[in-house]
């Protein structure tokens, strides 16, 4: 969106037919003010010429100009300037100029110095300060914007044609500014000037508000605009915030609000109105309000719960959205089957469950004492099976009751909400009497003594005789011969004498009780045994030493034979191993992984759903904008896959509104990364498909991109480093050339860099390939597609023949990037004078400080002939080398290299060239030191010719790649002044 100041507006004429985009800067519909002066330098008036002129446009509207035709004299310079302008912390500000300009042609008897242009300047002050002798009417202080061209002129026979542009410029940073309008010989009338700066207007996003923001100092900035939930709505995420990008359009919604408890959105979703009466809303969501669940009402607006009638009740674990629900009924048809101590019962469920499903039983056991009529609990003896209390079946079985005592049995039914009641749950009660019963069963039996023939047994009577014991029934046999041959005795008392029984022997005994209602259980099977008649001629201790020993000499055997056998096989092995090797190394080439081109399926999802893991959406979330891809923002996020930690992870989105092709092109660059599994290559996490934005995931790399990078740390990595970073690059694409993947856009640009200084590589997508983008300097369009010509090798950019040998001449460019800490290859020279230059065998010469055999690598890469160039495993193993012999990188290429140093080495920019020390400083990429330069007084370059490495270190440069870089400058700097100083004759 456009806001304008209030008025910026010379004259009145068309352009106020909308009134409500803008405000006059005045409250009366006059012109500004015209600041007349002199140069207070030299006494001259300098713009005496510009007039106000009064006059009709097409429409016949009143409108004034000012004008300006002083053509028939040299040396014109006049200006006009503008009223004080407020910035209102608008950091980028836009003009838009109305004109006309008279054709020079068309004005006979003109000198030379007719023009047809004028230049636009602004000045920045806190106060309106300016006069007509300050500031000095001249460019510095003032700045320039641009110099102003008609598209159209007119002659003197046709009527003036209004140009209309439109400049800008920034970043801004005081209070305010002024316009001003130079002229330099021109016959032109300035018709109208209207200021104004791009915003995002107010809006309202996902349930959440977002300010009006104004757009930042450039056009690609992103200005975070934070959010505030609507009314009535809450956070679902934080931070909430909104990306207003420079064309004044909001991007990329971070966090989102939804209406709360009792409130549901309205139209276009961007208020949450409250509830009526009878809906409800009872969670927070983006859904509408519901009709109250069936038992249950809401009796006033925004309701987040409605209350259940008399009677009906919730459950803890019921849902607000659910009905209310009711107690069962009691159960029904109960039977009672009584076998002497013992009882079964058995019912059928309610008539009513109180609709609900969770439905179960209790069984209350109440022992009654007839005299008395009244019943009490049962005790802990009376074993009920399953269990008592939560009953999912509808019978049960007691035992352990007392003989010839009544019982009443309560059967409960209980649901969810029973606990919810005031009243107790609903029984049915049944009343049944024991009849007698059998004893119960007896304890342990103990061995009181034995011999070779007989035992002698004793016990506990039964805990619940149930009557007079009779009798005990005594049963036993031999343990080896099982219960089928068993013999019994009966015992008056509760002990007894077994006899007949073999020596050393072991048997099993067991005893009952027997009343007049018949025998109990019989006891637990104890097994007892006779003592030894006659002693054995060897005893097991006398014969374990033999067992023992045999077992030690049959483990000693099987050692000797495996070891034999070890030592034969390793004989055998020596032998054949590098036969073996090379078979099992040509076995493993011959199934080794090949990448597969996306393009090549007919249906390209296919290669996405083959290659790339969905993920949903759900698991993603996005945390902040941080650069803009070619189809959409690119963003840091976070990754949570269940039964993993969460990661944190770099998200590429599609922009809304993509064709089929480019969300194909989009992800075709998930399909190929995919594809490759190496620690120098970066890592696909998967895609998000079934959900808008689409979006790839990736591991994050913390440090960016490697050109960036070290343009910000020049100077702070020691040489091995770098080879190190070289290395990583070398071996993630012999990696790919080995999967016959041919990159073509290998450059330090698409290398990632992570916190470990792990270097990958990156940007697999073809689109760049397929499509032309005019804005983009780095890649030059021709038949064919788009190339980067700085980094494509000579045959590529000919005859599009790109290869693994073209990556490697882009590799070699990629070296120098690096060695030259991200200078731009071939500095500001044309690609059209690059093209020409390597087709003349011109070479890019070592950058500073480099080893002579990484420059010597850099040339073997650069190679005219393709087949010449090392292979990317040569270049991996040259590396290894020189890291393991790190003296050969010490010795540093100072000489010019080639007849290509003449041509391309501008690492040496000519001092003369520069006005200032600043401005020196910003060409050797050191502009970081302006203020230590001109604080400690070293503002001429002939001070700075005399500068010494102490006078670096007392002004504060202590990086030693700083103050090697600086020097070197200083020293061209000395040589270039020796050039220039006349010959004395």
């Amino acid at each position: 969106m456009l806001c304008f100041w209030p008025c910026l507006y010379f004259t009145l004429l068309e352009l106020l037919k909308n009134p409500l985009s803008y405000t006059l800067l005045t409250s009366s519909h006059s012109a500004p003010t015209l600041h007349l002066g002199t140069d207070g330098r030299m006494g001259k008036e300098i713009y005496r010429i510009w007039e106000e002129v009064s006059g009709y446009d097409d429409a016949m509207n009143p409108i004034r100009t000012y004008q300006v035709c002083n053509v028939r004299e040299l040396n014109q310079n006049n200006w006009l300037r503008t009223d004080f302008i407020p910035r209102k912390d608008v950091l980028r500000v836009y003009v838009e100029l109305k004109f006309t300009v008279r054709d020079c042609n068309s004005i006979p008897n003109i000198p030379g110095s007719c023009k047809e242009t004028f230049n636009l300047f602004y000045y920045e002050s806190d106060s309106d300060s300016a006069t007509s002798t300050s500031p000095f009417w001249m460019e510095n202080p003032y700045v320039k914007v641009d110099t102003i061209a008609p598209d159209e002129s007119f002659s003197a026979l046709e009527s003036g044609r209004v140009n209309t542009k439109i400049r800008s410029f920034g970043p801004l940073s005081r209070n305010g500014f002024y316009l001003a309008f130079q002229d330099l010989g021109a016959c032109m009338s300035l018709i109208s000037v209207r200021v104004f700066y791009k915003k995002c207007s107010t809006t309202i996003a996902n349930f959440a508000m977002f300010p009006e923001t104004a757009t930042g100092a450039e056009a690609t900035s992103l200005v975070i605009a934070p959010g505030t939930c609507v009314p009535n709505a809450a956070e679902l995420s934080v931070p909430l915030k909104l990306y207003c990008n420079g064309d004044g359009e909001w991007m990329v919604p971070v966090g989102s609000c939804t209406c709360m408890a009792g409130f549901e959105p309205t139209t276009k979703e961007t208020q949450c109105q409250a509830c009526s009466p009878g809906l409800f809303k009872w969670k927070q969501g983006e859904g509408p309000c519901s009709v109250c669940p069936p038992n249950s009402r809401a009796m006033s607006a925004a309701s987040s719960i409605c209350s259940c009638k008399n009677g009906f009740y919730r459950a803890d674990s019921d849902t607000p959205d659910t009905a209310c629900t009711a107690v069962p009924s009691a159960p029904r048809n109960v039977i009672s089957n009584v076998n002497e101590t013992s009882l079964v019962l058995e019912w059928s469920e309610p008539k009513d469950l109180g609709g609900r499903d969770d439905l179960l039983y209790n069984v209350i056991c109440k022992k009654c004492v007839t005299e008395h009529g009244a019943c009490t609990r049962c005790d802990d003896n009376v074993d009920v099976s399953p269990r008592h209390l939560g009953l999912t079946e509808r019978h049960v079985a007691i035992r352990n009751l007392q003989a010839h005592t009544q019982y009443s049995f309560e059967i409960q039914a209980v649901n969810g909400v029973s606990n919810k009641s005031p009243h107790p749950p609903h029984y049915t009660s049944v009343n049944i009497t024991t009849n007698q019963a059998a004893p119960s069963a007896v304890p342990t039996v103990h061995l009181m003594g034995a011999s070779a023939s007989t035992m002698s047994l004793s016990w506990l009577p039964p805990e619940k005789p149930n009557g007079i014991i009779l009798d005990y029934e005594i049963k036993y046999h031999e343990k080896d011969q099982g219960a089928a041959i068993s013999h019994t005795m009966t015992a008056q008392r509760s002990s007894a004498r077994i006899e007949g029984l073999k020596a050393a022997t072991a048997y099993v005994v067991q005893v009952r009780a027997r009343t007049v209602a018949g025998y109990g259980r019989y006891s637990n099977p104890t097994h007892f045994s006779t003592n030894h008649q006659v002693d054995p001629e060897k005893s097991l201790q006398e014969q374990l030493p033999l067992i023992v020993g045999s077992a030690t000499a049959g483990l000693v055997f099987i050692i000797a034979v495996v070891a034999i056998a070890i030592v034969c096989l390793k004989k055998q092995r020596n032998g054949s191993e590098s036969e073996y090797t090379e078979k099992l190394q040509q076995y493993m080439s011959a199934g080794a992984k090949v990448y597969i081109d996306p393009f090549t399926y007919e249906d390209p999802n296919e290669a996405v759903r083959e290659f790339a893991k969905e993920i949903d959406v759900s698991c993603v979330k996005i945390e902040e904008v941080i650069g803009a891809g070619e189809f959409g923002e690119v963003c840091r996020g976070r990754l949570k896959l269940p039964g993993r930690r969460e990661i944190i992870v770099a998200i590429k989105t599609l922009k809304v509104g993509y064709t089929d092709r480019q969300r194909r092109d989009f992800l075709s660059e998930a399909s190929i990364m995919g594809q490759f599994d190496h620690p120098n290559i970066i890592r696909l996490e998967g895609v998000v498909t079934k959900s808008r934005p689409v979006m790839i995931l990736t591991e994050f790399m913390e440090n960016g991109a490697l050109d960036s990078f070290l343009r910000l740390n020049d100077g702070q990595f020691t040489v091995i480093q770098l080879v190190g970073m070289l290395r990583g690059i070398a071996s993630g694409m012999k990696y790919l050339c080995d999967m016959n993947y041919v990159h073509r856009d290998l450059a330090a640009r698409n290398i990632l860099v992570n916190s470990n200084l792990v270097c990958k590589v990156s940007d697999f997508g073809l689109s760049r390939f397929l499509e032309d983008d005019p804005n983009d300097p780095t890649y030059t369009s021709s038949l064919g597609g788009k190339i980067p010509i700085r980094w494509t090798a000579p045959e590529a950019i000919a005859y599009r023949k790109f290869t693994s040998a073209s990556d490697v001449w882009s590799y070699g460019i990629v070296m120098w990037e690096v060695m030259s800490y991200g200078e731009r290859p071939y500095w500001d020279m044309s690609n059209q004078d690059v093209i020409n230059a390597v087709e003349q065998d011109y070479r890019l010469p070592p950058p500073m400080d480099c080893p002579t055999a990484l420059h010597q690598l850099m040339l073997d890469c650069w190679v005219k002939e393709r087949n010449l160039r090392p292979k990317f495993s040569q270049i991996v193993n040259t590396l290894d080398k020189l890291i393991r012999n790190a003296a050969s990188l010490k010795i540093v290429a100072n000489t010019p290299c080639g007849a290509s140093q003449p041509l391309l080495d501008r690492s040496v920019p000519d001092y003369s060239t520069f006005t200032t020390v600043s401005d020196w400083l910003d060409a050797i990429k050191m502009s970081r030191y302006r203020e230590n330069f001109l604080n400690a007084g070293f503002a001429s370059f002939d001070l700075v010719a005399q500068m010494t490495s102490e006078d670096l270190l007392r002004i504060g440069v202590t990086l030693a790649g700083h103050q090697k870089k600086i020097l070197s400058s200083i020293q061209d700097m000395r040589l270039q002044m020796n050039q220039t100083l006349p010959v004395q004759v």
